[in-house]
């Protein structure tokens, strides 16, 4: 679909180059090719770091909590930390890695884009997998850096209670892969996924509509990332995943550590890594349905982050030229159009 963009907007365009020009030939060739036949590894370059920023602030925090607990050390994390932990991640990928690749950095999000936005499969295929991966090499990072202290645990605790308690949320393996208490029945906590999954959904998506005047786009990272923080202070003790790179990543980096054994139960691996992927289904129907409304007034702010998008030198030319051999017949609309906005 052929961009558009604002006339307004396209008369005065200042591009990155034009502030910062004579970077080292090997960069702008680089640059250069990127934009061409290597586009598909930059946008999943972007998806993996967006979730493994993710990943590694929030198990990052997991891991001092877990480690605390088992050397009875006080201050050690909280749950609190863990949910600042998290945001503090998701804010740093939006922020950081959505120009490149659109910030999806969770698959549901990308299997709802293929269902209903006209995704590619093939690239959205792609994009899931740079998540899982960005996931599990953080998980493993993170492991490495906390091995000596980890090792030490494992060497001291009496081998009875490493057992009893390595695959649960209370051991080492389960800073990395979530797992559930023994003895917990899975009905609770499939509805505890699904209603906080279909709730983080709603936010995202109500964020990312570009006639919600009360969110201006430079705001979403923030109040997703509050989202999160909330549903995991409300809801991580019952048993949330709310992400499948999060999940599948960090349980295949703690199989990788501790070997099959840590896969943890066939139900609960399941209810963790698929849940959110009905719920945000669902959560992008109602959505839809009760909350969208085309004829409401887009933005400025909404306006200005679509243009930029737009516009690059890629393919903006194209849109500047429309935008420009439409202004002499528009004005005269858009003047009327504004008169009755006013009036409204």
């Amino acid at each position: 679909m052929a961009a558009t963009v604002s006339h307004a907007n396209s008369k005065r365009i200042v591009y990155m180059s034009d502030l910062h020009g004579g970077r080292p030939s090997f960069f702008v060739g680089w640059e250069r090719l990127r934009h061409g036949k290597l586009h598909w590894l930059a946008e999943s370059f972007a998806e993996a770091m967006g979730v493994f920023m993710y990943v590694y602030a929030g198990v990052g925090s997991t891991a001092v909590w877990v480690i605390g607990n088992l050397t009875k050390e006080i201050g050690f994390s909280s749950l609190l930390q863990i949910g600042l932990g998290y945001a503090a991640g998701i804010m740093l990928a939006i922020t950081i890695c959505s120009a490149t690749s659109g910030g999806h950095f969770n698959p549901c999000i990308t299997i709802v884009q293929m269902l209903f936005k006209g995704f590619p499969p093939l690239k959205g295929a792609r994009y899931i997998a740079s998540q899982i991966f960005g996931g599990y090499i953080a998980c493993l990072l993170i492991y490495y850096q906390y091995s000596t202290i980890l090792k030490t645990i494992e060497a001291t605790v009496p081998p009875a209670t490493l057992a009893a308690i390595q695959y649960t949320p209370n051991g080492p393996a389960g800073i990395f892969a979530l797992y559930v208490t023994p003895g917990t029945p899975l009905g609770p906590v499939f509805v505890n996924e699904f209603i906080t999954d279909f709730f983080l959904a709603l936010v995202i998506f109500g964020c990312v509509d570009p006639s919600n005047v009360l969110i201006p786009p430079s705001m979403a990272p923030v109040i997703i990332a509050l989202a999160y923080a909330a549903a995991i202070w409300g809801y991580a003790g019952v048993g949330l995943s709310a992400n499948t790179a999060r999940d599948v990543g960090g349980r295949l980096a703690a199989m990788t550590i501790w070997g099959k054994d840590a896969a943890g139960t066939s139900g609960y691996a399941a209810l963790a890594a698929l849940t959110n992927i009905p719920a945000t289904i669902l959560a992008c129907i109602v959505y839809e349905l009760m909350f969208v409304d085309s004829d409401r007034v887009v933005s400025q702010e909404h306006r200005e982050f679509h243009d930029i998008h737009a516009l690059h030198r890629r393919h903006g030319q194209a849109a500047i030229a429309a935008a420009d051999g439409s202004s002499n017949s528009s004005v005269g609309h858009e003047k009327e159009h504004l008169g009755t906005v006013e009036r409204v």
